[in-house]
C-alpha cells in the first residue's frame, strides 16, 4: 500500500526534476514518509469521529491512538525539528525509516562515503531519541 500510494503522488506531482538516481531516491523518502504520516493522522482522527461534533466525556480519549501512529506522528514532529539544524541528517532518516534503504544504498544517492552516513544516521539517532523521551 505505502508503494502504490507514493507511486500515485510522485505521478500526481507531474514533472519530478530529478536529475539523478540520489535525488530521486530522496524525493521518494520524503514522499513515503509523507504517506505514512498522512495515514497515521487520518487513522486518528477516524477514531476520534472524522468530522463529527466533538463532545470530550473524558481526557484520556484523546489518547487513544494507536501507539504505532502516535509514534509516527512524533518521529515526524522530530524530524522537523531536526531540519532547523540539519538537513542532511533529515534525508538519511528519512531513507534509512521510511524507504528501507540500507548505508550504501543512501551514501550512493547522497553522494556520500558509507562511514559519512553511518555517523549521520547515528547523530539521527541519538537526536530523535532525546526528542521523543
Amino acid at each position: 500500500m505505502l508503494v502504490h500510494e507514493s507511486y500515485l503522488r510522485l505521478f500526481k506531482a507531474g514533472t519530478l526534476e530529478a536529475g539523478d538516481r540520489g535525488q530521486f531516491m530522496a524525493y521518494a523518502a520524503r514522499v513515503m514518509r509523507s504517506v505514512v504520516v498522512d495515514f497515521a493522522r487520518s487513522r486518528g482522527a477516524e477514531r476520534r469521529g472524522g468530522d463529527a461534533i466533538r463532545v470530550e466525556l473524558e481526557e484520556g480519549l484523546a489518547e487513544a491512538l494507536d501507539p504505532r501512529e502516535r509514534e509516527v506522528i512524533r518521529i515526524h514532529e522530530a524530524l522537523e525539528e531536526l531540519a532547523t539544524i540539519d538537513e542532511r541528517l533529515v534525508r538519511v532518516v528519512e531513507m534509512r525509516y521510511f524507504a528501507g534503504m540500507t548505508e550504501e544504498q543512501v551514501a550512493e544517492a547522497l553522494e556520500l562515503s558509507r562511514r559519512s552516513v553511518a555517523r549521520d544516521w547515528e547523530k539521527a539517532r541519538l537526536f530523535l531519541a532525546t526528542a521523543l523521551d
